[in-house]
Protein backbone atom coordinates (compact mmCIF):
# COMPACT_ATOMS: atom_id res chain seq x y z
CA UNK A 1 0.00 0.00 0.00
CA UNK A 2 1.36 3.40 -1.12
CA UNK A 3 1.09 5.98 1.90
CA UNK A 4 -0.04 9.05 1.88
CA UNK A 5 -1.56 12.69 3.32
CA UNK A 6 -3.97 15.57 2.83
CA UNK A 7 -2.81 18.81 3.06
CA UNK A 8 -5.06 21.87 3.29
CA UNK A 9 -8.97 20.33 4.28
CA UNK A 10 -11.32 22.91 2.58
CA UNK A 11 -13.77 21.94 -0.15
CA UNK A 12 -10.99 20.28 -2.95
CA UNK A 13 -8.92 19.03 0.17
CA UNK A 14 -11.75 17.09 1.62
CA UNK A 15 -13.11 16.04 -1.48
CA UNK A 16 -9.18 14.03 -2.27
CA UNK A 17 -9.01 12.62 1.20
CA UNK A 18 -12.80 10.84 -0.03
CA UNK A 19 -10.49 10.11 -3.42
CA UNK A 20 -7.62 8.88 -1.30
CA UNK A 21 -9.06 6.84 0.93
CA UNK A 22 -11.35 4.86 -1.32
CA UNK A 23 -8.20 4.30 -3.67
CA UNK A 24 -7.42 0.07 -3.58
CA UNK A 25 -4.00 0.91 -3.56
CA UNK A 26 -3.74 3.90 -0.76
CA UNK A 27 -3.45 3.93 2.37
CA UNK A 28 -4.26 7.58 3.86
CA UNK A 29 -2.20 8.46 7.20
CA UNK A 30 -3.34 11.81 7.88
CA UNK A 31 -4.41 15.14 7.21
CA UNK A 32 -3.46 18.38 8.04
CA UNK A 33 -5.19 21.53 8.79
CA UNK A 34 -5.62 24.67 10.93
CA UNK A 35 -9.37 24.53 11.51
CA UNK A 36 -10.22 22.46 15.35
CA UNK A 37 -13.46 21.98 13.60
CA UNK A 38 -12.16 20.14 10.55
CA UNK A 39 -9.79 17.98 12.54
CA UNK A 40 -12.37 17.16 15.24
CA UNK A 41 -14.93 15.33 12.91
CA UNK A 42 -11.92 13.38 11.69
CA UNK A 43 -10.93 12.62 15.07
CA UNK A 44 -14.27 11.08 16.18
CA UNK A 45 -15.38 9.55 12.84
CA UNK A 46 -12.35 8.12 11.42
CA UNK A 47 -8.70 6.61 12.31
CA UNK A 48 -6.84 9.19 10.05
CA UNK A 49 -4.26 11.03 12.20
CA UNK A 50 -4.42 14.62 12.62
CA UNK A 51 -2.26 17.51 12.41
CA UNK A 52 -2.06 21.16 12.47
CA UNK A 53 1.73 21.75 11.37
CA UNK A 54 2.49 20.42 7.88
CA UNK A 55 6.13 20.10 9.00
CA UNK A 56 5.28 18.39 11.85
CA UNK A 57 3.08 15.41 10.07
CA UNK A 58 5.94 14.96 7.38
CA UNK A 59 8.43 14.43 9.63
CA UNK A 60 6.76 11.49 12.29
CA UNK A 61 5.05 9.98 9.36
CA UNK A 62 6.42 7.72 7.53
CA UNK A 63 4.73 8.69 3.93
CA UNK A 64 5.37 8.55 0.10
CA UNK A 65 3.48 11.45 -1.40
CA UNK A 66 1.46 14.00 0.01
CA UNK A 67 -1.43 15.94 -1.71
CA UNK A 68 -1.38 19.76 -1.01
CA UNK A 69 -4.44 21.77 -1.24
CA UNK A 70 -4.11 24.93 0.50
CA UNK A 71 -4.65 28.67 -0.64
CA UNK A 72 -2.06 29.29 -3.26
CA UNK A 73 0.25 31.36 -1.28
CA UNK A 74 1.28 28.77 1.05
CA UNK A 75 1.61 25.99 -1.95
CA UNK A 76 5.69 27.11 -2.42
CA UNK A 77 7.59 26.21 1.07
CA UNK A 78 4.75 23.55 1.53
CA UNK A 79 5.70 21.76 -1.84
CA UNK A 80 9.54 22.44 -1.06
CA UNK A 81 9.73 21.07 2.28
CA UNK A 82 8.11 17.87 0.70
CA UNK A 83 10.09 17.60 -2.04
CA UNK A 84 13.30 17.54 0.08
CA UNK A 85 12.03 15.36 2.23
CA UNK A 86 11.73 13.06 -0.83
CA UNK A 87 8.06 12.71 -1.31
CA UNK A 88 5.87 12.31 -4.63
CA UNK A 89 3.92 15.64 -4.57
CA UNK A 90 0.47 16.48 -5.73
CA UNK A 91 -0.42 20.52 -5.42
CA UNK A 92 -3.79 21.95 -6.54
CA UNK A 93 -3.74 25.15 -9.27
CA UNK A 94 -2.34 27.54 -9.64
CA UNK A 95 0.64 26.02 -8.98
CA UNK A 96 2.33 29.33 -7.34
CA UNK A 97 1.59 33.14 -7.44
CA UNK A 98 5.61 33.73 -8.44
CA UNK A 99 6.74 31.85 -11.44
CA UNK A 100 10.11 32.23 -9.91
CA UNK A 101 9.20 30.13 -7.25
CA UNK A 102 7.13 27.30 -9.02
CA UNK A 103 10.98 27.47 -11.26
CA UNK A 104 12.44 26.68 -8.49
CA UNK A 105 10.30 23.54 -7.84
CA UNK A 106 10.47 22.35 -10.99
CA UNK A 107 14.47 21.88 -10.09
CA UNK A 108 14.00 20.60 -6.69
CA UNK A 109 11.69 17.37 -8.34
CA UNK A 110 13.82 16.92 -11.17
CA UNK A 111 16.83 16.57 -9.00
CA UNK A 112 14.58 14.07 -6.41
CA UNK A 113 13.14 12.21 -9.35
CA UNK A 114 10.20 12.15 -7.45
CA UNK A 115 6.51 12.37 -9.28
CA UNK A 116 5.16 15.81 -9.52
CA UNK A 117 1.46 16.54 -10.37
CA UNK A 118 -1.02 19.86 -10.92
CA UNK A 119 -4.36 20.09 -10.01
CA UNK A 120 -6.02 20.91 -13.52
CA UNK A 121 -8.67 18.27 -13.60
CA UNK A 122 -10.06 19.36 -16.96
CA UNK A 123 -7.20 17.48 -18.39
CA UNK A 124 -8.84 14.26 -17.42
CA UNK A 125 -12.42 15.09 -19.12
CA UNK A 126 -13.02 13.11 -21.86
CA UNK A 127 -14.08 15.34 -24.17
CA UNK A 128 -11.32 17.88 -23.72
CA UNK A 129 -9.02 14.80 -24.14
CA UNK A 130 -11.04 13.97 -27.53
CA UNK A 131 -10.56 17.63 -29.15
CA UNK A 132 -6.86 17.25 -27.99
CA UNK A 133 -6.71 14.15 -30.74
CA UNK A 134 -9.25 15.39 -33.15
CA UNK A 135 -6.46 18.52 -33.41
CA UNK A 136 -3.50 16.36 -33.24
CA UNK A 137 -4.80 14.65 -36.14
CA UNK A 138 -5.52 18.03 -38.20
CA UNK A 139 -9.34 17.34 -38.24
CA UNK A 140 -10.36 20.73 -39.26
CA UNK A 141 -7.19 21.81 -41.56
CA UNK A 142 -5.13 24.80 -40.94
CA UNK A 143 -6.06 26.46 -37.50
CA UNK A 144 -7.57 30.07 -37.87
CA UNK A 145 -8.69 31.39 -34.48
CA UNK A 146 -9.82 30.02 -30.83
CA UNK A 147 -11.87 31.16 -28.18
CA UNK A 148 -11.57 29.63 -24.55
CA UNK A 149 -14.68 30.77 -22.10
CA UNK A 150 -15.54 30.04 -18.47
CA UNK A 151 -18.35 31.61 -16.95
CA UNK A 152 -19.53 30.68 -13.24
CA UNK A 153 -21.94 31.96 -10.13
CA UNK A 154 -19.28 32.70 -7.42
CA UNK A 155 -19.29 36.36 -6.83
CA UNK A 156 -22.70 37.58 -7.67
CA UNK A 157 -22.94 40.51 -4.90
CA UNK A 158 -20.45 42.71 -2.89
CA UNK A 159 -19.02 40.78 -0.12
CA UNK A 160 -17.33 41.07 2.62
CA UNK A 161 -12.99 40.36 2.69
CA UNK A 162 -12.20 36.83 1.88
CA UNK A 163 -9.11 35.21 0.47
CA UNK A 164 -10.73 35.88 -2.60
CA UNK A 165 -10.30 39.28 -2.38
CA UNK A 166 -7.27 38.94 -1.10
CA UNK A 167 -4.64 39.04 -4.99
CA UNK A 168 -1.97 38.12 -2.61
CA UNK A 169 -3.52 34.68 -1.69
CA UNK A 170 -4.43 33.56 -4.81
CA UNK A 171 -7.97 35.47 -5.13
CA UNK A 172 -9.47 36.43 -7.97
CA UNK A 173 -11.04 35.49 -11.46
CA UNK A 174 -7.47 35.71 -12.96
CA UNK A 175 -5.97 32.94 -10.79
CA UNK A 176 -9.08 30.84 -9.68
CA UNK A 177 -11.43 30.52 -12.95
CA UNK A 178 -9.08 31.97 -15.92
CA UNK A 179 -5.78 29.82 -15.00
CA UNK A 180 -7.86 26.71 -16.36
CA UNK A 181 -8.73 28.08 -19.28
CA UNK A 182 -5.45 29.11 -19.83
CA UNK A 183 -3.93 25.66 -18.95
CA UNK A 184 -6.16 23.89 -21.30
CA UNK A 185 -5.47 26.24 -24.40
CA UNK A 186 -1.65 25.37 -23.44
CA UNK A 187 -1.52 21.83 -23.84
CA UNK A 188 -4.54 21.44 -26.35
CA UNK A 189 -4.19 24.17 -29.35
CA UNK A 190 -0.27 25.37 -28.17
CA UNK A 191 2.01 27.54 -25.33
CA UNK A 192 0.57 31.37 -25.55
CA UNK A 193 3.83 33.64 -26.21
CA UNK A 194 2.11 36.70 -26.36
CA UNK A 195 -0.63 38.46 -24.51
CA UNK A 196 -2.28 41.55 -25.63
CA UNK A 197 -5.89 44.01 -25.13
CA UNK A 198 -5.68 42.28 -21.24
CA UNK A 199 -8.40 43.52 -19.06
CA UNK A 200 -9.03 42.64 -15.42
CA UNK A 201 -12.81 44.27 -14.49
CA UNK A 202 -13.97 44.47 -10.94
CA UNK A 203 -17.77 43.83 -10.87
CA UNK A 204 -18.47 43.33 -7.22
CA UNK A 205 -15.46 42.45 -5.96
CA UNK A 206 -12.87 45.16 -4.14
CA UNK A 207 -9.35 43.90 -4.97
CA UNK A 208 -9.27 41.54 -7.01
CA UNK A 209 -10.94 40.92 -10.74
CA UNK A 210 -14.39 39.52 -11.60
CA UNK A 211 -14.08 39.54 -15.37
CA UNK A 212 -10.90 38.60 -17.73
CA UNK A 213 -10.26 39.37 -21.25
CA UNK A 214 -7.43 38.79 -23.24
CA UNK A 215 -5.96 38.08 -26.55
CA UNK A 216 -3.49 35.12 -26.74
CA UNK A 217 -0.57 35.01 -29.54
CA UNK A 218 0.40 31.05 -29.15
CA UNK A 219 4.19 29.24 -30.24
CA UNK A 220 2.59 28.54 -33.51
CA UNK A 221 1.29 32.56 -34.35
CA UNK A 222 -2.66 31.44 -34.05
CA UNK A 223 -3.99 34.02 -31.85
CA UNK A 224 -6.88 33.59 -30.26
CA UNK A 225 -8.99 35.30 -27.18
CA UNK A 226 -10.16 34.38 -23.20
CA UNK A 227 -13.60 35.59 -21.93
CA UNK A 228 -14.23 34.80 -18.09
CA UNK A 229 -16.57 35.91 -16.04
CA UNK A 230 -16.81 34.12 -12.47
CA UNK A 231 -19.92 37.02 -11.69
CA UNK A 232 -22.48 35.58 -14.37
CA UNK A 233 -25.29 34.47 -12.40
CA UNK A 234 -26.67 33.05 -15.47
CA UNK A 235 -24.66 29.59 -14.62
CA UNK A 236 -25.33 27.31 -11.65
CA UNK A 237 -21.81 26.26 -11.99
CA UNK A 238 -18.48 27.10 -13.45
CA UNK A 239 -19.11 26.06 -17.52
CA UNK A 240 -15.41 26.16 -19.25
CA UNK A 241 -15.63 25.86 -23.05
CA UNK A 242 -13.02 26.28 -26.13
CA UNK A 243 -13.58 26.99 -29.51
CA UNK A 244 -11.58 26.38 -32.37
CA UNK A 245 -11.87 27.38 -35.80
CA UNK A 246 -10.39 25.39 -38.71
CA UNK A 247 -9.94 26.30 -42.61
CA UNK A 248 -11.63 22.69 -42.97
CA UNK A 249 -14.63 23.42 -40.29
CA UNK A 250 -15.29 23.77 -36.41
CA UNK A 251 -15.20 22.46 -32.95
CA UNK A 252 -17.12 23.56 -30.02
CA UNK A 253 -16.13 21.49 -26.55
CA UNK A 254 -17.14 22.10 -23.18
CA UNK A 255 -17.22 18.63 -20.13
CA UNK A 256 -20.41 17.19 -21.51
CA UNK A 257 -20.12 17.63 -25.63
CA UNK A 258 -17.88 17.83 -28.43
CA UNK A 259 -19.39 19.57 -31.69
CA UNK A 260 -17.57 18.93 -34.58
CA UNK A 261 -18.35 20.85 -38.48
CA UNK A 262 -16.59 19.59 -41.14
CA UNK A 263 -16.85 20.95 -44.54
CA UNK A 264 -16.21 17.85 -46.13
CA UNK A 265 -16.56 14.17 -44.41
CA UNK A 266 -13.92 12.39 -42.58
CA UNK A 267 -14.35 8.96 -43.45
CA UNK A 268 -11.14 7.68 -40.93
CA UNK A 269 -13.20 9.48 -38.14
CA UNK A 270 -16.47 8.42 -39.32
CA UNK A 271 -17.58 11.57 -39.52
CA UNK A 272 -20.22 13.15 -41.51
CA UNK A 273 -20.31 16.74 -43.58
CA UNK A 274 -21.85 19.32 -41.29
CA UNK A 275 -22.15 18.76 -37.18
CA UNK A 276 -21.19 15.51 -35.51
CA UNK A 277 -22.13 16.01 -31.78
CA UNK A 278 -20.27 13.34 -29.28
CA UNK A 279 -21.42 13.54 -25.90
CA UNK A 280 -18.89 12.60 -22.59
CA UNK A 281 -20.64 9.39 -21.98
CA UNK A 282 -18.31 8.13 -25.07
CA UNK A 283 -15.39 9.35 -23.69
CA UNK A 284 -15.57 9.01 -19.89
CA UNK A 285 -12.62 7.82 -17.92
CA UNK A 286 -13.61 4.64 -15.59
CA UNK A 287 -12.38 5.07 -12.06
CA UNK A 288 -12.56 3.39 -8.85
CA UNK A 289 -14.17 6.07 -6.72
CA UNK A 290 -16.59 8.92 -8.52
CA UNK A 291 -17.07 12.20 -6.31
CA UNK A 292 -18.07 15.60 -8.41
CA UNK A 293 -17.14 14.03 -11.44
CA UNK A 294 -14.75 11.35 -12.68
CA UNK A 295 -12.13 13.86 -13.36
CA UNK A 296 -11.58 14.59 -9.97
CA UNK A 297 -10.65 10.73 -9.21
CA UNK A 298 -9.33 10.08 -12.50
CA UNK A 299 -6.52 13.06 -11.99
CA UNK A 300 -5.27 11.47 -8.67
CA UNK A 301 -5.73 7.52 -10.19
CA UNK A 302 -3.05 8.84 -12.40
CA UNK A 303 -1.04 10.21 -10.13
CA UNK A 304 -0.71 7.01 -8.34
CA UNK A 305 -0.12 4.81 -10.95
CA UNK A 306 2.82 6.72 -11.78
CA UNK A 307 4.44 6.37 -8.34
CA UNK A 308 3.01 2.91 -8.90
CA UNK A 309 5.13 2.71 -11.78
CA UNK A 310 7.75 4.79 -11.31
CA UNK A 311 6.62 7.16 -14.04
CA UNK A 312 6.77 10.62 -14.11
CA UNK A 313 3.23 12.65 -15.07
CA UNK A 314 3.35 13.66 -18.61
CA UNK A 315 -0.14 15.22 -17.78
CA UNK A 316 -0.08 18.21 -15.79
CA UNK A 317 3.29 18.10 -14.54
CA UNK A 318 5.06 20.65 -12.55
CA UNK A 319 6.66 22.31 -15.51
CA UNK A 320 3.03 22.41 -17.26
CA UNK A 321 1.84 24.53 -14.05
CA UNK A 322 4.66 26.96 -13.82
CA UNK A 323 3.72 27.54 -17.79
CA UNK A 324 0.55 28.66 -16.83
CA UNK A 325 1.88 30.68 -13.90
CA UNK A 326 4.02 32.36 -16.40
CA UNK A 327 1.08 33.30 -18.80
CA UNK A 328 -0.68 34.70 -15.54
CA UNK A 329 1.81 36.91 -15.01
CA UNK A 330 2.07 38.15 -18.55
CA UNK A 331 -1.52 39.44 -18.39
CA UNK A 332 -1.26 40.64 -14.85
CA UNK A 333 1.72 43.12 -16.59
CA UNK A 334 -0.66 43.72 -19.66
CA UNK A 335 -3.66 44.64 -18.15
CA UNK A 336 -1.52 47.35 -16.43
CA UNK A 337 -0.42 49.06 -19.38
CA UNK A 338 -3.98 49.02 -20.66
Amino acid sequence: MIKGAVIGLGKMGLSHCAIVNAHPDVEMVAVCDTSSLVLDAFKKFSSILTYVDYQDLIQKEKLEFVIISTPTRFHFPMVKYALEKNLHVFCEKPFSLIPKESEELIKISNNKSVVNQIGYHNHFIGTFRELKRLLQQGIIGELVHFTGEAYGPVVTKEKGISWRSKPEEGGGCLYDYASHVLNLIQEIIGRPMKVSGSQLKSIYSKGVEDAVYSTLTLNSGLSGTISVNWSDETYRKMSTSIIVHGKNGKIICDATEIKIYLKEPNKKEGLEKGWTIKYITEFAIPVNYYLRGEEYSAQIDYFIDCIKNGKQAIVNSFEQGHYTDKVIEMILANAKKN
